[in-house]
């Protein structure tokens, strides 16, 4: 059975998960990139952030088109932005129409939200198997403990 690990991340925390269990499991990784840059650091981080969750934008992603008939899973990887999951995975969502694949979810947040962004991304990708979600507070600021839950969830996924 092959595996993706898809992902964005805006400052390191999803992509500190999705590369754990992308190793644990030895899963392909693709990290979703957008011609849109969002700002990293203070109030314009959270505003921006917002905003386009808000306003539903789909930012143009510049990574290469993916062979889907190459996955039975896909584990989804986004920080939680407003209560929501990342512009980049919409525009993912948008782009690739995914249908009939066993989906795990992950999310990073700083304190909150993780259930309603697993929500809207189930209504989001209807016609799939939700096999397992799970969301991590700050992963990097608590790397041992947050490794350790990302490979124990990503056997879990194996099995």
């Amino acid at each position: 059975m092959s595996t993706l690990v898809v992902y964005f991340s805006l400052d390191g925390n999803t992509k500190f998960i999705a590369e754990k269990v992308a190793e644990t499991i030895s899963a392909d990784m693709i990290e979703l990139k957008t011609s849109k840059k969002y700002p990293t650091e203070g109030f314009k981080k959270y505003f921006w952030g917002g905003k386009s969750v808000i306003f539903g934008e789909k930012p143009k992603l510049i990574n290469e088109r993916i062979d889907w008939n190459r996955y039975e899973t896909i584990i989804i990887g986004t920080p939680v932005w407003a209560g929501s999951f990342s512009p980049p995975i919409k525009s993912f969502i948008s782009e690739y129409k995914i249908y009939g694949k066993r989906i795990a979810l992950f999310a990073s947040h700083g304190g909150g939200g993780a259930e309603k962004c697993f929500s809207k991304l189930k209504k989001a990708l209807p016609g799939n198997e939700f096999v397992s979600e799970i969301d991590f507070v700050e992963p990097k600021k608590n790397p041992e403990e947050n490794s350790l839950k990302a490979a124990r969830w990503a056997e879990h996924l194996a099995i």
